[in-house]
This record gives C-alpha cells, sequence and structure tokens, in this order.
C-alpha cells in the first residue's frame, strides 16, 4: 500500500492534463486519499494488487453509511477511474469497479434547492455591504451573472475581458466541461452591473501597477479571481444574509427555475445553460412548467365548473 500515494499522484497528474478544472481535481485527490487511509488501516494490511470487489464494498459500506444514494453513486464513479489506470498499469488484472453499478435514483431528487426571491434580496444586499468598494462592486456583478446567465463558477473564473461583448450585450463561455461554446445575451442588470464594474476593475489593476491581466473578475492582488475564493466569497455572503444553506450552484438552478415558470422555452433554457442534451434542463419541469399548467387549465372539467350549480340541480 506504500505505493497508493505515488499512483494517485500519477493518476491525477493524467486527469488534469484533460483540462479538468482544479476544484473537481481537488474533491478526487480527497476521495482517493481517503479510500487509502482505509485500506491502509485494515489488519492484516492489503497488498495493493490483492485489493478485490470485497475489500472495496467494504470501503463503499462505510464511506456511504447515512448518506444519499447520490454519494454512493459519486464515490464509485471516482474509483472506478482510479482503477482502470490501475488496470492500464498492470497492477491490477482488472478492474472490480468495471461492472459495478449503484443505486438507481431519480436525478430529479437531487436538484438543488430554489432560491427565494426574499432569500435572493437579503443576498443582494449582504454583498452591497461589503466595507471595500471594490469587493462590493465585484460581488455584486458576480451574482448578477451567476444568477442571470446560470453560468457555471467555472466558465465565470475562466472570463477574460474579451468574452464581454459589450455592443451586442453578449457574454462568451468556453464550454469546457461540455465542449460547446456559447455566445449568451445578458438581462439589462447584469449588462449595467458589468458596466459599472470594469471601470474599477481598471482602477484597482492601475492602483496595484498590475498591467496585462486578461481576466474578467480579479482579486484583491489583482491576479483571476480562483473558482474556491468565489466558493468561498459565496459562503460569506450567504452568512451575511442569513441564508447559510443557499450554496454558489443554487443560483444556476435558480435561474432555470425562473425562467421556465416565467414562460421561456425549455430549449432556450437548454441553450442557456449550456445542457449538452435536453433531458438535463427538462429535471426542472417538475419545479416550474408553465406549459404545463397551461395546459391544465384548458382541460375540459374546467368547463363543468362553471355549470357546477346546474349539475347539482
Amino acid at each position: 500500500m506504500r505505493r497508493w500515494d505515488g499512483l494517485v499522484d500519477r493518476y491525477l497528474e493524467e486527469y488534469e492534463a484533460r483540462g479538468r478544472a482544479a476544484g473537481t481535481i481537488e474533491g478526487l485527490r480527497r476521495e482517493l486519499d481517503r479510500c487509502g487511509t482505509w485500506l491502509k488501516n485494515r489488519r492484516p494490511r492489503p497488498r495493493l494488487d490483492a485489493v478485490d470487489s470485497d475489500l472495496l464494498i467494504g470501503y463503499l459500506q462505510s464511506r456511504t453509511a447515512f448518506h444519499a444514494k447520490v454519494t454512493l453513486s459519486s464515490v464509485m464513479s471516482k474509483l472506478r477511474g482510479l482503477g482502470e489506470f490501475l488496470t492500464r498499469e498492470g497492477i491490477w488484472a482488472s478492474n472490480p469497479l468495471r461492472w459495478m453499478r449503484g443505486p438507481k435514483r431519480d436525478p430529479r431528487s437531487r436538484l438543488s434547492r430554489r432560491i427565494s426571491q426574499p432569500a435572493m434580496t437579503q443576498l443582494w444586499e449582504a454583498a452591497a455591504t461589503s466595507r471595500f468598494d471594490y469587493s462590493r462592486t465585484l460581488w455584486l456583478t458576480l451574482l448578477a451573472v451567476f444568477y442571470g446567465t446560470g453560468a457555471r463558477r467555472g466558465e465565470v473564473v475562466r472570463l477574460d475581458l474579451g468574452d464581454w461583448d459589450r455592443e451586442a450585450g453578449l457574454l462568451q463561455f468556453d464550454g469546457r466541461k461540455t465542449s460547446w461554446e456559447r455566445r449568451v445575451p445578458v438581462p439589462p442588470l447584469v449588462e449595467q452591473c458589468l458596466e459599472a464594474y470594469l471601470p474599477k476593475r481598471q482602477n484597482h489593476l492601475d492602483a496595484l501597477g498590475v498591467v496585462d491581466e486578461t481576466a474578467l473578475f480579479v482579486n484583491k492582488h489583482g491576479a483571476r479571481l480562483a473558482d474556491h475564493s468565489i466558493s468561498r466569497g459565496m459562503k460569506s455572503i450567504a452568512r451575511r444574509s442569513n441564508q447559510e444553506q443557499v450554496t454558489l450552484h443554487q443560483l444556476r438552478h435558480t435561474c432555470a427555475s425562473d425562467l421556465l415558470e416565467a414562460g421561456a422555452h425549455l430549449r432556450e433554457v437548454q441553450c442557456l445553460l449550456g445542457h449538452q442534451v435536453i433531458g438535463t434542463t427538462m429535471r426542472y419541469l417538475h419545479i416550474a412548467d408553465p406549459q404545463l399548467h397551461e395546459a391544465v387549465r384548458q382541460h375540459p372539467i374546467n368547463a363543468f365548473v362553471k355549470t357546477e350549480g346546474r349539475v347539482h340541480e
């Protein structure tokens, strides 16, 4: 088992070379380190080439006790990838996890909660209370972009100045996760926030003596804002607004749900969010589907309601 750490490092280097986000790699490392520690604590300690399905099932049972089905699926996926790597390296004769399947689950059951309008207002008010002018404008703009476009965290982190087309009112997201670049029109409020932010960004960089920074969103040091910094900042805002259960990704879910409820077409929401297949977008229909509500209003039973008095006569 002494080889585990070195093999994990090599696997993650290969994984990173595929262009995976830093946050994804960090989460994968945590899970693999956790599994390695669990295996090292077995008595007698197993050899790496002797790890079999029984041992891995034991780890999965310990890892997912009292957790949701989605946790088990996520852990299995992470270990399955490492198993394929160890098989290619000749450490394992075959991957014990290749044919192992997790529990069936309804993808809609794990959708993040929608942020209510009162809670959204409190988030904006909390962001506006920052003592520093640049930080205040930065976070109001980030909230506007996340909620207004439904963008993913990584997509926003990777935005450059050239990705904002002020003439057309469009933001261009690289779509690294889906290999689908998209140009997204922004609502007027998002445009106003971006235009208010850009001069303060330039003044901030000038004060720091930073030149040639291409990132659209920069931190207090004048460098590109990191994904973990955005997550940490969002947690701070949620805490100050007494909405500690609110997460960054809920802004994306709320954007989709609110658009559908406002009457946007399913295909339009799919293009906005950058979903490769429309089935992913359809998960939101159990939250808000104005077309379904309209169809129910056209149900013939409604005609009976108008003559209810005569029917009972």
